[in-house]
């Protein structure tokens, strides 16, 4: 006897409702539970065929990066929309051949593979750039070029911004930028933690009603959690507005970390003119040119907080900015707010940046590194397995 994979009532083999699939045949009671068994096949067969080609990913894909290392959560997502994957032992197995069809690492809940998971919602992707000749910022110094025309049109009071300190030089100092000419002070990246919403609440209490704030995820966090929460300082201050500019960040590294390594490798900070992380490498230019560095070499220096963030694009700004993805001397632009969509449209139309829409193969290296980033706690999970 068979039995009805639909009812679990058993069937003689001589029903006239069979149906095959997958090499395997399959013996109904009625027409109705064979068309209910055809239909939810013909859904996955369309679901194999739907998956991008760079998501279509093996059973033993997510077998390394979610079975493995404990991360499964046994729901039986994988195994619901695959016949050759099976729950046994509390754990999903391979019990027949994969076409790396990807639909098992795809219905997991952890894994990741959206853009929206990813980098958060946006509006508009860019690779842009500064018209600004004066501005000298990071990459395409766009946030710089952008704050210049925000303040020059009126639409900000202030911007909360960064720059260096002038006693001890490459430690980060929070300011309230009022002028163009302390935002070209702030121009350029600093790989270090800065207290920014003391400097923000001290705008507030000095009267400034629309206030730009610039930081990396973490810091735009802090900002959108005190808006939106139900106890968050400014959800019943309106009369400040806050526009959330967001910077990319993989890691940061505590100051004195920094200073260490340089000086041990015979730089001093004051002769420093920039710092960039790119490809990998910890950079440092100076007047006689770029020292690269591989940058596992600063993982001692690496904020604690660091290996806990997943959030490499600032998916609560309004705007992010980074290096990833656009051209040498671009910077990456997601839009995402409609405030901030319309003003970044503005100072294009108004010459203070020049942008194009962000090519796909470039918005594929900006998912990369947010991946890294999303998955960076299940890395930590690993090594703190072998340790054991």
């Amino acid at each position: 006897m068979k039995y009805d994979p639909v009812c679990d009532q058993e069937v003689p083999e001589c029903t006239p409702y069979k149906f095959e699939y997958g090499d395997q045949e399959y013996f109904f009671c009625s027409s109705e539970c064979m068309r209910s068994f055809r239909d939810m096949k013909k859904s996955v067969a369309r679901l194999k065929h739907s998956i991008d080609e760079e998501t279509r990913l093996s059973f033993g894909k997510l077998n390394r990066d979610i079975i493995k290392p404990g991360i499964c959560t046994m729901c039986g997502a994988c195994a619901a929309s695959c016949e050759f994957i099976e729950m046994r032992d509390d754990k999903p197995r391979i019990v027949g051949p994969c076409n790396g069809c990807g639909v098992c690492y795809n219905q997991c809940p952890r894994t990741i593979t959206t853009e929206e998971d990813l980098i958060g919602k946006i509006r508009f992707a860019y690779a842009a750039q500064s018209k600004l000749k004066d501005v000298r910022g990071q990459d395409g110094g766009v946030v710089t070029a952008l704050l210049a025309y925000a303040l020059e049109e009126g639409l900000i009071d202030c911007a909360v911004v960064t720059t260096k300190s002038e006693a001890e030089p490459w430690k980060p100092v929070a300011i309230v930028a009022k002028s163009y000419g302390d935002l070209l002070n702030s121009s350029g990246s600093i790989y270090s933690h800065s207290m920014t919403i003391g400097q923000l609440m001290d705008s507030i209490e000095k009267g400034m009603r629309s206030i730009a704030f610039v930081g990396p995820s973490c810091n735009i966090d802090a900002v959108y959690k005190m808006q939106k929460s139900p106890s968050g300082f400014l959800r019943l201050f309106m009369r400040a507005n806050v526009l959330r500019l967001g910077l990319f960040c993989m890691d940061t590294f505590s100051y004195e970390g920094i200073k260490e390594f340089a000086e041990n490798h015979g730089f001093s900070l004051k002769d420093i003119d920039a710092m960039k992380i790119r490809k990998g490498m910890f950079e440092f230019e100076t007047k006689e040119g770029v020292e690269k560095f591989p940058l596992s070499d600063f993982d001692e220096y690496r904020s604690s907080s660091c290996k806990y963030c997943t959030d490499m694009a600032a998916e609560n700004s309004d705007i992010s900015f980074g290096g990833i993805g656009s051209p040498k001397g671009y910077t990456t632009v997601l839009a995402r707010s409609s405030i901030g969509y319309e003003i970044f449209k503005e100072a294009i139309d108004s010459g203070f940046i020049e942008a194009r829409p962000l090519e796909d193969v470039e918005m594929e290296h900006v998912m990369h590194l947010a991946k890294l980033k999303k998955v960076q706690m299940y890395g930590i999970n690993r090594r703190d397995k072998k340790k054991c």
